[in-house]
Parts: C-alpha cells; structure tokens; sequence
C-alpha cells in the first residue's frame, strides 16, 4: 500500500515501525505532510542564520522564537490544525527570505534555502522532503534522532522564552544543528558527536528553564495536593506552560471559577508564588492518554497549553480551547506575543455557563522533591543510604501512554523491596504516584520532581549524591534508570542523561523505532542501552 504519510517520531508509530496512512496520534496524512514542510522549511531558516551568524552578524530573538515555535508545533499531540501550520510555513518563508538578502556567501546554502512556493505547491513539495528523503537508514536514524532531540529542546526554550528569558548561545546552537541535518557532507561519526552535543545543550536548555521557572515562582517545595473537586465551576488547564496558568489565575481571582490543573501541570502545585490563588482548586485526572473521558466529566472548559493534545469528542469540543503551539480545528485560540497578556475572558465567560466538575476521585498526592527541596533533605537521605534503610533509587521518570503494556511501570513500582525509593518526573508517574507505597523513615517512596523538563533535578540529584558519597563516577550510585518513554522531550532528557554519563538506561515499553540496528547497537556498546521485558525478569537485572 502507498505511503500517504511517514512518521516514527513517537514510541506509539504503527507497528513500531511508522505510521504510513494516519497518524495513530490522530493527525491526518496532509497535517503529517505538512508538519514534514514546516520542518524542511524551517530548516532552510536555520541554515541561513547559521551562515550569517559567522559572517559575524546578530540574530532577532524573534527570529529564533519562530524556531522553536516551528518545532514545538510538530511535536506529538501539538498542533492537528492544517491553517495554523501553513500560516507558520509563510511565514518562515518570508522571514528567511529577508534574511537571505543579507547572506554573502549563499554557495553552501542548501536547497532549503531557497525553497519559494504557492501555498497550492505545499503538499507536492512536503512528498519529496520528509523523513525517507534520507535513503540511507543510518545517516536517517542520526538525523532524525539529532532533529526529536532539538524539538525537544525547543519546547523547554519555548517554556523560558515565555517568560521573558532567552539564552542566544542555546538558539544559536540549536538552529546549527538542525541545519547540519541537510549536511551530506555529514559523516556517521559527525552526526554521533552532535548527538552528543545535543545531550550537552539539552542540560543547558533545561538548567535556563529552571532558572526561569524558580525565579518566577520559587522553589518547589513539598506539597500535599488535592484531587478532589470542589462545587464552583471550573476551568481546568493542561500542559507544561506555567506563565499560562499564571495568567489564568489572575484572571479568575474574584469571579467564582476555580483552576484545576490537568496530567503535566500537576507540578505547578508545588510553587510557592501559586499558592496566593485561593481558586487554585487541585489537579483534576490523570495522564494525557485518559482526556478524554475525563474531559468529559470535568464540565467546564479545557485549555491545552502545550502538546499532548488528544483529538476531542464532539461532546465537548466546543469547550476545548487551545494556545502557544498547540491547535486543533473547530477548537477555539487565544494567543499573545512573549511579554503580552492573553485575555481569557472568553473561556471565564464559558466556564461560568457550566456546571461544576464531576468528582471522579478523592484524596490527594504528595510531590515538590526537586533539587532544592532534596538538598534540603540530603543529610537525611545520605544516612538512610548509609543505614541501609534506602539500599537502591530507581529514576522512573519521562512519559505515560495508552499502550497496555504500560501496565508494566505500575506493576514494576509495586514489585520494588520496600527499601527502594522511586525518583520521578513527567507523566509518568500516573502509574504508580498514587499507589500506597509508604515512607522510608519519613521519606516518600515516590519522589516527584515536576514535570518532564524537570528531569534536570533528577540529574542535580544524582551529582549531588555522588559529591556527598566522594565517589568518581555517577555509575557507582545505588541509582538505576528504568523510564518510559513517548515523545520527543523525552529524547532530549535521555541525550542529557548520556551526555552526563549515565550508563544502561533502560527505555520501554519498546526502543524508538527511529533507532537503526547500527545505531542501536552504538548506543548498546557505549552506554549500555536496553529494553525491558517483564517485571520478574528486569528486577533480576536491577539486583544483580
């Protein structure tokens, strides 16, 4: 059967292997296609600015804004809306038109650079430049592999351009990268050392998110958080974008609606600065994977900040809004340049049309264990480990997902000797973070760090228990890597992690189907990448 669409980006693609005729995130073969043509164009962009960045001029933060937005639009459960994504083509055509009229030297430029066409020319042109343009499967797997980390990268710069901060060594790096990606002077061995590069610069990325997250909000600290409802109407928001919830908040304060937080934005409970918000309701649900039927009972309006988007029911389509990267067709957006208050009113003034939300659960969950909260506890983690009280830490972090051998991470965290502690970030901890695993002498069995940028605090933790242990290498900590795996933000935590020297890490429920047997083996032979299989069988491994 012809192709109608490629794409692997995901570690649920069609058969491990891709989807070719519908995306099984729901994206159809012409969004897919032009999602493909975003990419190549903006990569036509990034070699441009590349070029003029060593002719020694300066880039317009806009400019690099355009980049990342272009990214973390393409990235899984983003953006269904075919308008939205050929606005965002012309865009990046015209600007990278401008740009190129001040290029010297456009010799080395490659096509993308000149790439000018009719928006009746889109979906022709997106056949010839997707992912199987690169015929040869490793040079692919690189690139492809170069191209998730960066859109992962992407959505953590994003999340701090939004609140105003900006690292120009971090764009400048990652639009070179994606530019060497249409480099076919690019060898197997170059293409591995700015994998590598990428992991370097995914630490630095997520280090500038962190700093703007805590500079804003504070530190997170240790918090117990309702998930529960309550009898007002509500709006409940979904993602990763904390300058979004802010605004809602204090566009709430007063008027009769409480906040309820959704799957990543979880974490936001455990600010300070969001505290102030008596609306501030709790979290409502779980992973992103069951929106929609808790969409549904919720009542009021959703409002999807990031990706992670599943495509609506009719039911309650009409209550599902969307902004920043994310969009969807038929749903409404609302959007506002970086520094610009975005005005919610519309979804306030639906909200309170609803009815209150369902309750589908009761109780609440503890998390806030991010660095400073943890260096805080060092002393008494050290002497629990001394003790013998904690023998092993087990980093479960990254994504949760509808397949049912996910089932598998649940099962896993039950199976753990009460003696091993659970270090977690990302969604994925909707598999285990509200079983009843207990304490370790008042230490919380699920340490929840934040959402999946915050993977940077697992890692601050780890360096921090080797300094306090004296030990040469991450690798002797009683630290083992057990994560799963969804999309492409995860990519770009595994790449930090290697980049740290982190050693076997084990990726399920299945290895990204993007990995080439050659590659895969790179991976396997250099760092001790593996699989799972089942939880009798990995515990042997852990504990052996």
């Amino acid at each position: 059967m012809e192709n109608k669409m490629f794409c692997y980006q995901c570690q649920e693609t069609a058969g491990c292997t891709g989807c070719t005729q519908a995306g099984v995130c729901g994206k159809t073969p012409e969004v897919a296609r032009l999602q493909d043509l975003l990419i190549y164009t903006t990569k036509g962009l990034c070699s441009v600015t590349t070029e003029l960045r060593a002719e020694g001029h300066e880039i317009a933060s806009n400019v690099d804004h355009i980049v990342s937005k272009n990214l973390f639009t393409t990235i899984t459960n983003a953006n269904f809306d075919k308008d939205s994504i050929i606005e965002k083509i012309d865009t990046t055509i015209s600007v990278k038109n401008e740009l190129l009229a001040a290029v010297k030297n456009t010799e080395k430029l490659p096509e993308a650079a000149f790439f000018n066409a009719e928006r009746s020319e889109y979906l022709e042109k997106s056949k010839s430049v997707g992912v199987l343009a690169t015929k040869d499967e490793d040079i692919r797997s690189l690139r492809e592999l170069i191209t998730y980390g960066l859109k992962g990268l992407a959505a953590y710069t994003k999340h701090a351009n939004a609140l105003l901060k900006d690292d120009p060594e971090l764009d400048a790096f990652l639009q070179r990268a994606l530019a060497a990606t249409l480099d076919d002077s690019m060898s197997i061995d170059d293409l591995v050392a700015l994998t590598l590069e990428c992991g370097k610069m995914g630490v630095q990325g997520m280090a500038n998110l962190d700093a703007a997250n805590t500079g804003a909000y504070g530190n997170p600290e240790i918090t117990e958080v309702n998930i529960g409802v309550r009898s007002n109407p509500g709006i409940l928001i979904s993602g990763h974008d904390l300058k979004d919830l802010e605004m809602l908040l204090e566009q709430t304060k007063g008027t009769g609606i409480d906040v309820y937080t959704h799957s990543e934005m979880l974490p936001a409970h455990y600010y300070p600065f969001f505290k102030k918000y008596d609306n501030f309701a709790g979290n409502y649900g779980n992973a992103w994977w069951k929106q929609s039927e808790e969409f549904e009972s919720f009542n009021g309006p959703i409002l999807m900040t990031t990706n992670c988007i599943v495509p609506p029911r009719a039911s309650y389509k009409d209550r599902l809004w969307t902004t920043g990267a994310t969009g969807f067709p038929g749903c409404r957006h609302i959007d506002a340049p970086y520094g610009e208050i975005k005005d919610f009113s519309p979804i306030i003034e639906q909200a309170k049309t609803c009815a209150s939300p369902k309750e589908i659960e009761t109780g609440s969950i503890i998390g806030g264990f991010a660095h400073e909260q943890v260096f805080a506890l060092a002393d008494k983690v050290v002497e629990a480990v001394k003790t013998g009280a904690i023998k092993k830490f087990f980093v479960m972090a990254g994504c949760d997902g509808r397949q049912k051998s996910r089932s598998y991470y649940t099962e896993f965290a039950k199976a753990l000797p009460k003696d091993a502690v659970i270090l977690t970030a990302g969604c994925a901890k909707y598999k285990y973070n509200k079983l009843n695993l207990g304490d370790i002498n008042g230490i919380p069995r699920v340490l929840d760090a934040g959402q999946c940028n915050d993977s940077y605090s697992l890692a601050l933790i780890a360096l921090k228990l080797k300094e306090a242990f004296g030990l040469d290498d991450i690798n002797e900590l009683p630290i083992a890597y057990n994560i799963s795996w969804y999309e492409q933000k995860a990519v770009i935590v595994l790449l930090a992690l290697l980049y740290l020297g982190v050693k076997n890490i084990h990726l399920g429920p299945t290895l990204p189907a993007f990995l080439s047997p050659n590659v895969t083996n790179v991976l396997v032979q250099n760092f001790g990448i593996a699989g799972i299989t089942n939880v009798e069988d990995d515990m042997k491994i852990f504990y052996a």
